[in-house]
């Protein structure tokens, strides 16, 4: 690592030197320039004065102590996989990055449970957890890389999240450091438990604005004995959105529900050499687990042919393609000057309507759109896009996403479904949350981090 700068003040680069181990410490200049930015759109670049790598507890809380001491702000790091600009680099600050503390404490598979350090590999639990029968359900794009602490930190959700929730619906309790240095132990390791706050809960989806996790129990669910994978292709958007309700009113519930349109379906083809849009305009890609996913997936193919969905069961080894797939497909559309994403929500009986908004709305702009969803629990991240970067298309391309985001919250919805606020959804946090909410956050945030030395300037709106 290259180790050439001077962090000011002084005092506080010697300490920090002092207080942890070597290789630890850098401010080099091209480890400031990666450890800058996470994939989320940059709205103002900026360089750490440090990038400090944490090996234990005891080093994240000799890094918070020396930060509260001189009022240095810190951005707590993992995998650096976050899209909403979360993990960016502030003003001033140094980045924390916790992705050497990546063990697994403890696997008990009896009590259904693990213990794990903050830079754990999501992939890497659900190995290990598998070897018992075993699976940490959520499950992110970026599982493969992500860290089960940017996953407490952000909430992040993925494609299981219709039938096994959301991170938060996974993690039991915390082991977590505060602003001062201070270690804490949150929640439970019981399924069950309800004694005093849910300081837990508040801490998940926080964004390292509360609090460092350092350490995470969490609660795995059985592999499942069986899974059944269908296509269903559909003649059109709105056909296939309805299959969504069609399938709640025949009271199967998918693990699996992903909805992707035809300009998906066309991209997809065109990156990777398949053939999804030959045999149809909309995929609703559905798969269920369990000892009765057989009987699911077969009362599913008969509620979604009465829409005109024609479904495929898949065999394993075609159904693990799709939903690969379909899982790296948001990858693909990273926000650029010609191109925008999203990460909506709405409730699911909005999704009819929702879509076709979206569909109007880029027509109306002169704009190009993608629409895919995690269509179990309304989680849509369309993705607008103009073929050069004109300044006129650019404006078009900004309105229609600014609109995207009134019809969200009009039609019941939220700003953000897994993505978080990070710093590039604090423009939009206002059309969500009154001021008497954004209050409230702003004296949680004062009391958990009086400086406000912990991620400023994401999560919240100060009131």
């Amino acid at each position: 690592m290259e180790d050439t700068a001077r962090l000011t003040p002084h005092e506080f680069e010697r300490e920090l030197r002092e207080s942890l181990g070597e290789g630890q410490v850098s401010t080099g200049g091209s480890d400031l320039r990666r450890f800058a930015t996470d994939q989320g759109p940059v709205t103002n670049y900026q360089e750490p004065d440090a990038v400090v790598w944490a090996e234990t507890v005891e080093d994240v809380q000799s890094v918070m102590r020396l930060a509260s001491r001189h009022g240095v702000p810190v951005v707590p790091r993992g995998a650096g996989t976050g899209v909403s600009g979360g993990a960016h680099a502030t003003t001033g600050c140094l980045v924390l990055c916790l992705d050497r503390m990546d063990r697994i404490l403890e696997l008990n598979p009896e009590d259904e449970v693990a213990r794990v350090e903050p830079g754990v590999v999501n992939a890497d639990l659900n190995a290990a957890a598998a070897a018992h029968g075993l699976m940490y359900a959520p499950d992110p794009a970026s599982y493969r890389i992500s860290t089960i602490g940017g996953n407490v930190a952000t909430n992040a959700g993925g494609l299981r999240c219709a039938k096994y929730g959301v991170t938060r619906d996974a993690v039991l309790a915390l082991d977590v450091v505060l602003a001062d240095g201070t270690l804490i132990h949150t929640g439970h390791r019981t399924l069950k438990g309800v004694a005093g706050y849910d300081l837990t809960s508040l801490f998940v989806g926080s964004e390292g604005t509360l609090g460092i996790v350092v350490g995470a129990t969490v609660r795995l669910k059985y592999l499942p004995t069986d899974i059944r994978t269908l296509a269903v292709f559909f003649p059109d958007m709105a056909a296939a959105t309805a299959g969504v309700l069609a399938l709640g009113a025949a009271r199967v519930q998918p693990s699996i529900l992903e909805l992707m349109d035809g300009p998906s379906l066309e991209e997809l083809d065109m990156r990777n050499g398949s053939s999804l849009a030959r045999r149809g305009t909309a995929l609703l890609l559905a798969q269920f687990d369990g000892l009765a996913a057989a009987q699911e997936a077969a009362v599913a193919t008969t509620a979604l042919a009465a829409l005109g969905g024609n479904a495929t069961l898949e065999d394993p080894g075609e159904a693990e393609r799709l939903v690969d797939l379909r899982r790296h497909n948001r990858g693909m559309d990273v926000d650029s000057e010609t191109t925008v994403g999203e990460d909506v929500a709405v409730p699911r009986s909005q999704l009819v309507h929702y879509v076709a908004a979206l569909q109007a709305m880029a027509e109306r702009h002169g704009v190009g759109v993608r629409i895919i969803a995690h269509a179990g629990d309304g989680n849509l991240h369309p993705t607008f896009w103009v073929a050069d970067a004109d300044a006129a298309k650019v404006a078009a391309l900004n309105a229609a996403l600014d609109e995207s985001i009134d019809t969200a919250l009009e039609l019941g919805g939220t700003i953000t479904g897994e993505h978080g606020i990070g710093q590039y959804k604090l423009r939009w946090l206002p059309l969500e949350q009154a001021e008497e909410v954004r209050s409230l956050q702003s004296r949680i945030k004062d009391l958990f981090d009086p400086q406000g030395i912990l991620n400023p300037g994401k999560a919240i709106v100060r009131a």
